[in-house]
């Protein structure tokens, strides 16, 4: 049997005995795992729950992701002439988009190496920079201390794009934490939805880049005027490195700055591995060269292109105008119309200083205000030589004894002006004849410390015409040295409008002197009284509705017109306060003579009134504007002088309509207007615009036919208006056209108190009309400033430059009208016989020419009713 065990010792009995348990050596590691599981799992929730909270806090009301062929961000509206040269340019954000194909590799590359190397692999979200700027955000908030940070890939600016465009520029640049997330999230959204290389397109067509360029095509276009494709490697890595920062890096303000700036983006280049190093050293020794962006709008046209603005916007609205991408071909002939701008500064300069001298700039009395102003033009001029032509501010610092010249300072030249150059500078006085009180010394205007504008001219330009020539004056003149002759910036104003009467094309228009100083569009917007330009309209009445001819006789004598009521009498007279009796129509409208104008007025009125001459004149009123005029004439005899106002641009179209033979048709200013897509949205295309494509030709060819226009008057009436209108340039008061060397034919016109100077003429293919006035009417024009003499000139400058090289055609009735061409006597208005000296050919409507010879009695049908209006 066992033995029983033994009892424990005393001293073993009281020890604890320690037993080890053998633990496999992976246990504690499962206990780490399970925890940092548990944590990783937690973590992990807790960062889903967190990112499932943002969009529900922040990404509540995110813009939907842009299809990339639906991309329509704002782009720039570009208005053209009619030969395709830029007029101008509108928009909120300059942007041009082109296909990414088109962007070039290298320039994608550049803008990778200086924005976002590791684009191509993250998925749109720099975390540890977007973390960064959060928390510098945060700091800045609690602290007021740091500054707040960016921290965004391509993506994120390409989604802060899109917030843009959806929210507001203020919302989605705000400087918050807020912002930052709904970009990172939107990102995000971008990068699964998206190729990165729509994402870049989108990048690259929408980037700032300063200098007014939203976008790679359009920062090419401004800084380098050229196309994207185009740019070298050194313009491309320059315009890489401007996002960051456009004003800090300008190559205008700061082209060492920018110059840097490419040198770290080529570097990143090379190191990269997108360029190699032939190439990079190649772009880092190109010169930073770029252009000051083209303010097109004001350097071209501005009055033409701002009334084309103003038509788009009632058509289309502003902000189709800033944002749509409109394509607006003109009508406007770019030739043309700088001949007009020439016209209308030339013109006026000579004009306005037959009005007389208005003083100095100013006077600077000190020597101390001498010398200051001198050091400013030093400055200024920068050692550059006056230039002849060009516009000088001048110090007078010597008169010679004799007044005979003095000494005018430009900087570092002393140039003479003689008294031979500017003998216009009379005392501004407009009833004093102008060649009568030309004055013979410089101190008769001038004196030392007087500030002037002058302009360097060889000694032969000294003079403006004929009347400033002084030959003892020209004997005093220098050989040597710099000539300037005395100028002065005109008070008065301008405007010419030309239409090509055929293809209905405003061709070219100048509504004043400058429109940087005063954009109030004359051509457009000044209603002014018309003079004698209205009496083509009067006799034109005459000869349609009441079978007047160009031979019928109108008893040129004094008329008074009593008004009991207002008591007022007007007594009209002619411009040379005479009286010639019995004259033919074509004479009285050939010689501008306002008797026979009003008297045949009264007779139209009675006519059309039935005796009522309210009503009478009513139809004439009505009568106008079914020829083109929209303004309401006056309901009273001084109607037929032109007393009631007109706009310019209203009037050469009444022209143009007797031009055409009666036939009244819409003027065009806006040819064609192409939406974004190239699609045309207004089409009024003449089908022999050789500007035009064939497919635009035809189309409106086609259009055309079913746009016959208006006959308002017949075309035999027109055709006698426009014979009687030949007569003014062969042998009246519009005889300076005659230097044109082209047929041409027109009418003066100026108002009685010499406030409105007009003429308005044509040749077969060209209707022009010319004003000259002031704004407000602060003092008449000088003595004989009539519109032959003011106007014409402007006129005749513009249509020299604008037919040159064009010839244009005799007004010869073209075949079908019904008319009778005789030689008529002048004084009786009967068929002369040969002999008879006064003579002249005029054209009749059949059935209503003169059946008597001259001197064979009978008096004229109708003469009755002029003896004693």
């Amino acid at each position: 049997m066992p033995s029983a065990p033994t009892e424990p010792n005393s001293a073993a009995s009281s020890q604890t005995k320690l037993v080890l348990v053998d633990v496999p050596k992976s246990a504690w590691w499962k206990r780490i795992f399970k925890f940092f599981a548990v944590m990783g799992l937690t973590g992990l929730t807790l960062a889903f729950l967190g990112y499932q909270a943002m969009w529900v806090i922040f990404g509540s009301g995110l813009p939907e992701i842009p299809k990339v062929d639906e991309y329509r961000p704002p782009v720039l509206t570009e208005v053209y002439t009619q030969d395709a040269v830029l007029a101008g340019e509108f928009f909120n954000e300059r942007r041009k988009v082109v296909p990414y194909e088109r962007i070039p590799k290298r320039l994608v590359q550049a803008f990778i190496a200086a924005e976002d190397s590791s684009f191509f692999d993250h998925f749109g979200v720099d975390v540890l920079g977007t973390g960064r700027a959060v928390f510098k955000t945060v700091m800045k908030k609690v602290t007021g201390k740091g500054s707040v940070q960016g921290g965004s890939t391509l993506t994120q600016q390409t989604a802060k794009a899109v917030l843009i465009s959806s929210e507001g520029y203020k919302s989605a640049t705000a400087k918050n934490v807020k912002r930052k997330i709904r970009e990172a999230l939107l990102a995000r959204r971008l990068e699964n939805a998206l190729t990165k290389e729509e994402i870049l397109y989108l990048y690259l067509n929408n980037v700032y880049l300063g200098h007014h360029s939203y976008g790679v095509q359009s920062a090419a276009e401004n800084y380098y005027r050229k196309d994207v494709k185009d740019l070298t490697l050194g313009e491309m890595a320059l315009l890489a490195g401007l996002p960051q920062a456009p004003s800090a890096y300008s190559p205008f303000t700061r082209p060492e700055a920018a110059k840097t700036r490419r040198k770290y983006v080529l570097g990143q280049m090379l190191e990269k591995g997108m360029i190699s190093r032939a190439e990079h050293d190649q772009a880092m020794t190109e010169e930073v060269h770029v252009f000051p962006v083209e303010d097109v709008f004001h350097e071209f046209a501005p009055y033409f292109t701002e009334e084309v603005r103003r038509g788009i916007v009632d058509r289309y609205g502003n902000k189709t105008l800033l944002e749509g991408g409109l394509k607006v071909f003109t009508t406007m002939d770019s030739e043309r119309q700088r001949a007009a701008q020439e016209a209308v500064l030339g013109g006026l300069l000579m004009v306005d200083k037959r009005q007389g001298f208005r003083g100095p700039v100013q006077h600077l009395e000190t020597p101390a205000d001498r010398k200051a102003f001198i050091e400013k033009q030093k400055k200024a001029l920068a050692g550059e030589v006056p230039s002849k032509g060009h516009f000088y501010v001048g110090l007078v610092t010597a008169i010679d004894k004799d007044g005979l010249s003095a000494d005018v300072t430009l900087g570092d030249t002393v140039a003479k002006l003689p008294a031979a150059g500017m003998r216009w500078a009379r005392e501004l006085k407009s009833e004093q004849y102008y060649p009568s009180v030309l004055i013979n010394k410089v101190s008769a205007a001038l004196k030392v410390g007087d500030v002037v504008v002058v302009r360097p001219v060889d000694k032969k330009d000294l003079y403006d015409d004929k009347e400033q020539y002084s030959e003892s004056l020209m004997k005093e003149v220098p050989e040597t040295g710099l000539l300037v002759r005395l100028e002065q910036e005109p008070e008065l104003q301008s405007a010419v409008v030309s239409i090509d009467p055929h293809r209905q094309y405003l061709v070219a228009m100048v509504g004043g002197y400058d429109f940087d100083a005063n954009e109030f569009n004359r051509a457009f917007q000044a209603c002014r009284q018309p003079g004698s330009s209205f009496k083509p309209i009067v006799y034109a009445g005459a000869i349609e509705k009441m079978g007047w001819t160009e031979a019928t006789i109108i008893v040129d004598s004094p008329i008074v017109m009593d008004d009991p009521e207002n008591q007022n009498r007007w007594k009209p007279e002619n411009f040379g306060e005479d009286f010639q009796g019995e004259v033919v129509l074509r004479t009285a409208l050939v010689n501008s003579m306002n008797i026979p104008a009003v008297k045949t007025f009264i007779a139209l009125a009675k006519d059309l009134g039935n005796k009522n001459e309210v009503i009478g004149i009513q139809k004439i009123g009505e009568f106008a504007k079914s020829l083109g005029l929209s303004t309401p004439i006056n309901p009273d005899y001084s109607a037929a002088l032109g007393s009631s106002c007109v706009y310019p641009y209203e009037l050469v179209q009444v022209y143009a309509t007797l031009n055409r033979l009666g036939n009244k048709r819409p003027t065009y200013y806006i040819r064609k207007v192409e939406d974004r897509f190239g699609r045309a949205v207004e089409d009024h295309t003449a089908f022999d615009d050789p500007w035009a494509s064939l497919q635009d030709r035809i189309a409106a060819g086609y259009a055309r036919l079913y746009e016959p226009g208006e006959q308002p008057i017949t075309k035999e009436s027109a055709y006698i208006v426009t014979d009687l209108m030949r007569g003014v340039v062969k042998e009246g008061t519009g005889a300076p056209a005659q230097k044109l060397g082209k047929p041409a034919a027109g009418k003066t016109g100026t108002t009685n108190d010499s406030f409105d100077a007009w003429f308005t003429g044509f040749t077969k293919d060209l209707v022009t009309s010319a004003w000259v006035g002031y704004d407000l009417n602060p003092h008449p024009l000088g003595r004989y400033e009539t519109g032959g003499r003011a106007a014409l000139p402007i006129w005749l400058m513009y249509m020299k430059q604008a037919l040159d090289g064009r010839e244009q055609p005799e007004f010869s009735p073209p075949p079908g009208l019904d008319l009778v061409h005789l030689r008529i006597d002048k004084k009786t208005g009967k068929v002369a016989v040969p002999g008879t000296k006064n003579v002249a050919d005029m054209w009749f409507k059949r059935g209503t020419e003169p059946k008597d010879e001259s001197g064979n009695g009978s008096v004229d049908v109708g003469n009755f009713l002029l003896q004693a209006p």
